[in-house]
This record gives structure tokens, C-alpha cells and sequence, in this order.
């Protein structure tokens, strides 16, 4: 298998997939971003769904009355995690027969862990929204199982363009992810919505994430290192949540600098 396809596999629509990993966030101003682009590019093989400037990635996140796993991120948990459903590519073009996964992302420690399954959007929505178990699958089961007794909900959506890379060779297992122009709302959470989005992190900055089954190669370290980049403890869902005022900014929360309408 190649790392292009083990980097794909969690998006085939096929039963429940899963892995866990290492990742690393970190914060890179526009200007530098075709610098990194060129270093990776030169030990990296470029996503395959990564052509003419990247693809869409569209999540609606479900969480309590009380934002239970906003805090559990917030308050650094050692063990924490958030449902979501998650679709890839063009907002616009999804229908109740499209593709999209219903995932579990949870925390252990330093490990982040993720289970999902791909359903039609329909059958998805019947399932987080109107607490229908669509199939006697185990995971749905436990998927409804933690909606019901939580009382979840939807609480925003986040989108972005993704721009990524996957190892080869000794690199096997890595895959990198540039994520650029992140926006939210916090309504309307039908993808295919006719609603206005905001950015939630500045236009001039992307979040780039290191992930890697074991380690984070010394050279990918080396490079954040020399192009100055500091890690971050940033989510996106979190961003969100706060930027439209569901929550007090955190400690974590970006400033509001060269926000707009979009």
C-alpha cells in the first residue's frame, strides 16, 4: 500500500476506520508559507487530493448545553475528546447521498486517536440530529449512545482549504496539513446552507499540523525550527466557539487582528 493511500484511507467510504497518532500544531504567517511548501515538496509526495490549491474541509461539531468538551480542551485534560461530521470538499455540492464521516477524535495523553465511519449525509444527520441509529454497527451505537446521554448537539462549523503532504520511504506514516483561510458559523450547520461564514483565525495565517504514527522526523523539527516556527495550542473548534461568543476568550484564543467577512 502506499503512503498516498494509507494517508486517504479514513476517507474511503467503507466501514469503521481507525488509527491513533502524534500531532503537532504550529501558527505560519502567510509570507512564509511557499518557502515550507518548497521544503516539503522536496521530501514529501504531495496529496493527491491536494492539486490546484488543496481541498475543502467542512466539520459541524457537536458538543453539551454547557460546552463540556470545549472546557475538557480548554482545561487540558489528559483525556478528552468531540464528535463531529465531517465532509471533504465543495460545501455547495453536498446532498443527502454524499459521502461524509461521522468521527469520534479523542486525546489519551499525548496520543490523538480517531474513529469514524463514512455514511450518506442523510443517514448522518439522522443519526447526531435526530438520535436515529441508522445501522447496528457497534460504533454507531456508541456514537448515539454519547449523543443521547450527553444531550449533544451542534454547536459550529468550521471550514478551511487543506493543502497536504504524506511521508515516503523512511517517512512513512508522516503527513503534513496546511490549513489556510479557516472560517465558522455558528447556524444554519447544513453544509450546503446558503449562509454567511467568518474567518475565525486571521487570513494572514495558516495552522500547520505535524502528524506521525511515532516520531516527528529530527529534519521536519529542524525546519520548523530554522523558518521560526512555535508550537501552538490551537483548535480550530475552540476558535470558533469563542469567536462568535459562545465561550470567554481563553489564553489560547488568537487576537483579533485582519478578521473579515468571507
Amino acid at each position: 500500500m502506499t503512503s498516498d493511500v494509507v494517508g486517504h484511507a479514513l476517507r474511503a467510504p467503507s466501514r469503521l476506520h481507525s488509527f491513533n497518532r502524534y500531532e503537532i500544531k504550529y501558527l505560519l504567517p502567510s509570507e512564509q508559507v511557499p518557502e515550507l511548501r518548497a521544503e516539503l515538496a522536496a521530501r514529501l509526495d504531495a496529496d493527491s487530493y491536494s492539486t490546484d490549491g488543496g481541498y475543502g474541509v467542512w466539520s459541524t461539531y457537536y458538543d453539551t448545553r454547557d460546552l463540556r468538551f470545549y472546557w475538557e480542551k480548554i482545561e487540558g485534560l489528559r483525556f478528552r475528546r468531540k464528535l463531529r461530521i465531517r465532509h471533504y470538499g465543495d460545501r455547495f455540492s453536498v446532498g443527502d447521498d454524499t459521502t461524509v464521516h461521522v468521527e469520534i477524535k479523542q486525546r489519551v495523553n499525548r496520543v490523538t486517536q480517531k474513529r469514524r465511519v463514512a455514511l450518506p449525509y442523510a443517514q448522518a444527520r439522522e443519526l447526531c440530529d435526530r438520535r436515529v441509529l441508522v445501522e447496528a454497527e457497534p460504533f454507531l451505537e456508541e456514537v448515539l449512545e454519547l449523543i443521547t446521554r450527553l444531550d449533544l448537539r451542534p454547536v459550529t462549523m468550521t471550514g478551511y482549504q487543506r493543502e497536504a503532504y504524506v511521508g515516503r520511504d523512511a517517512d512513512l506514516g508522516l503527513r503534513v496539513t496546511m490549513d489556510h483561510r479557516i472560517r465558522g458559523r455558528d447556524r444554519d450547520f447544513d453544509f450546503a446552507a446558503d449562509a454567511d461564514n467568518r474567518l475565525v483565525v486571521p487570513a494572514r495565517l495558516s495552522v500547520v499540523e505535524f502528524k506521525a504514527n511515532d516520531r516527528v522526523p529530527y529534519w521536519l523539527t529542524d525546519l520548523a525550527a530554522r523558518m521560526n516556527m512555535s508550537v501552538v495550542r490551537v483548535s480550530k473548534y475552540c476558535q470558533s466557539v469563542e469567536a462568535f461568543g459562545r465561550a470567554p476568550r481563553s489564553i489560547f484564543h488568537l487576537p483579533d487582528t485582519d478578521f473579515s467577512e468571507v
